[in-house]
C-alpha cells in the first residue's frame, strides 16, 4: 500500500503535469533519497533569498560555487575555482577556473559550451550591475549580497581569459572569499540567461533551474514535492543516488510518522520532544552537531516606544533564557550569552550581558516614562534549525512580559505570508534567527545588523549604527585574528549596550534518518547535501528518462 501511495503521488501526478519528463509511466525503480523538507522554497535561486529552506533546496543540489569550505577543518577548498591568488593589497582576487565542467541539460536548454568566465561574470554583475538586464528580474532583490554591502565593496570583476577572472575590490575585506563560499554566491549560465532573455521569459532563470551541481531540477509542486535526478556529468564524484525527492511536509509531527512509515529517509529540523521516539527505534538514529546559528528576539527600532533603548533593554531584563532552554529547546541548545556561538574562534564567553532581571526591568520602563505597553510578536509558524517551536517560545516570552505588565499579542502567519509581511516591516518585535553560511565571525554581524543589512530585508532589528559599523569595518581590513576577534567582542558589548535583539540560544543542528542511510552528514553550516550519500533501501518510482 505504501509503495503504491508513492507512485501515486509522484509516479501519476508528474504524468499528467510534467512535460519535463519524457514518458508517462514508471519503467523502473532505481536507487532513490526520500527528503521530509519543512516548506516550500521562495525561489529556485538563492541569490534572491535567505531563507534556509531554499538554500536547502538548492544551493549544493542544483548550483556550484567558486570555493567550498572543508566541513572538518572550516579551510577553503576549491570548487569552480581550482585556486587563487591575492595580491599584495589585498585588493584584487585572481580565480583559476575549472575546465570541462558542464552545464545542467533540460527540455528547455541544451547547452552547447562549458561552464567559463562569462559564466562568473554574469552571476554576480547581475547583482551588482543595475544596468545588466537580469538585474531587476529579481522582484526581491539579492538580499545576502545587499546585507554585506557586496555592491559596494566590487570596483569591478574582470575577465582575463575564458578561464581566469579577477575580483577588484575597493578596499580590503578579510570576509570576501567566505562570503563567495556560502549557498548564495552560486554560478548560474549565461548562455541560459541569453535563451530566456530572447525568449522574452527571463523570470524562469530563477524558476526552471539550471546549474552544475550534482542533481538536476526536473519537477517541482508547491507544498507537495521537488524532484531532482542525478547529474551523470557532474565534476565531482557522480552522487550514489539516481534520484532524490523533498516531500515538503510543514508538520514535525508528520514528518516524524513518514520517517517511521519508510515514507521518507531522512527528515528535517525535529522537535526536541521527538528525539527519544526516534532513538527508541532500531532502524532510526539522529544525527546531531553544534551549530553554527543564533536564536533571537529583534525588535523593531523604528517603532514607537522601541526606539528607546530603556525600552528595548527593560523587554531583554524581563525574559528568563533558562526557562526557554528548558521548555523549547529541551537540552538541544546552550544559552546565547551574544551574537556568537562557542564554535566561533572570535566567541568569548562574556558574562551576562543582559541578565534576566525583571525588577531592573520595571524601573527602565518606569525611567522611560512608559505605562500599559501592549506590543506584538511575531512567531515563525515553521520550525528552524535555530527554533524548533517559536510559537512556544512567545508564549513563555508573553508571560515573562506580564509579570512586568507588558501585554503580548502573539502574531503569525503561513510562512510565505510570513516573509512577505516582515518585508514590509510592519511589526513591533520578531522571533527569528541566523543560521550561518561560514565559519567567518563576520557572517553573524555584517549581513544582520549592520546599516548595509537595514537597507535589505535581513536586517529585522531594522538597526542602524554608524559606531558599530565603523567596529566591524575594522575587523574586516585586517587579516590578523586575534585582532579581529577582539573587534568582534567590541561588536557584541556595543550589541548588549544598545539591544536591538535579544540573543538566547545557540542550537544543535540535527536530523533524524534511517540507519540504512550513510554518508549524509550534517555541517554546522551552510546547507544541507546528499551528493555523497551512499546507500537507502527504500526506492522511488521513477519515469523512464535518457541520462543525458
Amino acid at each position: 500500500m505504501k509503495e503504491r501511495l508513492k507512485r501515486l503521488t509522484f509516479g501519476s501526478v508528474i504524468c499528467c503535469i510534467v512535460p519535463l519528463l519524457t514518458a508517462c509511466g514508471p519503467t523502473r525503480v532505481p536507487s532513490g533519497l526520500v527528503y521530509c523538507s519543512e516548506g516550500n522554497p521562495e525561489s529556485f535561486n538563492p541569490q534572491l533569498v535567505t531563507s534556509g529552506t531554499t538554500v536547502d533546496a538548492t544551493s549544493q543540489q542544483i548550483y556550484d560555487g567558486l570555493v567550498d569550505y572543508d566541513a572538518k577543518s572550516g579551510e577553503m577548498i576549491p570548487a569552480l575555482a581550482t585556486s587563487w591568488t591575492i595580491s599584495d593589497d589585498e585588493k584584487v582576487y585572481t580565480f583559476e577556473l575549472r575546465t570541462g565542467v558542464q552545464f545542467h541539460h533540460s527540455a528547455r536548454f541544451t547547452p552547447s559550451r562549458n561552464f567559463n568566465a562569462d559564466d562568473v561574470l554574469f552571476s554576480f554583475n547581475r547583482i551588482i550591475d543595475n544596468s545588466n538586464p537580469y538585474h531587476f528580474v529579481s522582484k526581491t532583490g539579492y538580499p545576502f549580497f545587499e546585507s554585506i554591502g557586496f555592491t559596494e565593496l566590487i570596483d569591478n570583476i574582470e575577465k582575463i581569459d575564458d578561464y581566469r577572472v579577477a575580483f577588484h575590490l575597493k578596499q580590503k575585506d578579510a570576509s570576501f572569499l567566505s562570503n563567495l563560499a556560502t549557498g548564495f554566491a552560486v554560478i548560474l549560465s549565461q548562455e541560459y540567461a541569453d535563451n530566456l532573455y530572447q525568449a522574452g521569459e527571463p523570470d524562469l532563470l530563477d524558476k526552471l533551474a539550471i546549474g552544475t551541481g550534482p542533481f538536476r531540477l526536473v519537477d517541482y509542486v508547491k507544498n507537495d514535492f521537488i524532484r531532482y535526478y542525478r547529474n551523470h556529468h557532474y565534476w565531482r564524484a557522480t552522487p550514489n543516488v539516481e534520484q532524490l525527492v523533498f516531500d515538503i511536509t510543514p508538520k514535525s509531527t508528520t514528518r516524524l510518522a513518514k520517517l517511521i512509515t519508510g515514507d521518507c529517509n531522512i527528515s528535517a529540523l525535529p522537535k526536541a520532544g521527538e528525539l527519544q521516539v526516534v532513538i527508541d527505534k532500531d532502524d532510526l538514529e539522529v544525527d546531531s552537531l553544534p551549530g553554527f546559528n543564533v536564536a533571537f528576539w529583534a525588535f523593531n527600532t523604528e517603532r514607537i516606544p522601541l526606539n528607546d533603548v530603556r525600552v528595548r533593554r527593560a523587554l531583554a531584563h524581563a525574559i528568563d533564557k533558562d526557562n526557554i532552554l528548558r521548555a523549547v529547546y529541551q537540552k538541544t541548545a546552550v544559552e546565547a550569552v551574544g551574537i556568537l556561538p562557542p564554535l566561533s574562534w572570535a566567541y568569548s564567553m562574556n558574562e551576562s550581558l543582559i541578565d534576566y532581571n525583571p525588577e531592573k526591568a520595571r524601573e527602565l520602563l518606569e525611567e522611560a516614562g512608559v505605562k500599559d505597553l501592549s506590543i506584538d510578536i511575531w512567531a515563525m509558524p515553521v520550525a528552524r534549525i535555530y527554533n524548533p517551536n517559536a510559537h512556544k517560545t512567545a508564549e513563555l516570552i508573553q508571560a515573562d512580559l506580564a509579570h512586568i505588565g507588558v501585554k503580548v499579542n502573539i502574531v503569525t502567519y503561513d510562512w510565505s505570508v510570513f516573509n512577505h509581511k516582515l518585508s514590509k516591516h510592519s511589526y513591533d518585535s520578531v522571533l527569528i534567527g541566523w543560521n550561518a553560511d561560514n565559519s567567518d565571525p563576520d557572517n553573524f554581524f555584517t549581513p544582520i545588523l549592520s546599516c548595509a543589512s537595514a537597507n535589505s530585508n535581513s536586517n529585522r532589528s531594522r538597526w542602524c549604527d554608524p559606531q558599530f559599523d565603523v567596529i566591524l569595518n575594522a575587523a574586516k581590513s585586517t587579516t590578523n585574528r586575534e585582532k579581529r576577534a577582539a573587534l568582534y567582542q567590541q561588536a557584541e558589548q556595543r550589541l548588549a549596550q544598545q539591544v536591538p535583539l535579544l540573543p538566547f540560544a545557540h542550537a544543535t543542528r540535527s536530523v533524524v534518518k534511517q540507519k540504512q542511510v550513510i554518508q549524509a552528514k550534517l555541517t554546522p553550516f551552510g546547507g544541507i547535501s546528499f551528493t555523497n550519500t551512499d546507500k537507502v533501501l527504500q526506492q522511488v518510482p521513477v519515469l523512464e528518462e535518457s541520462k543525458q
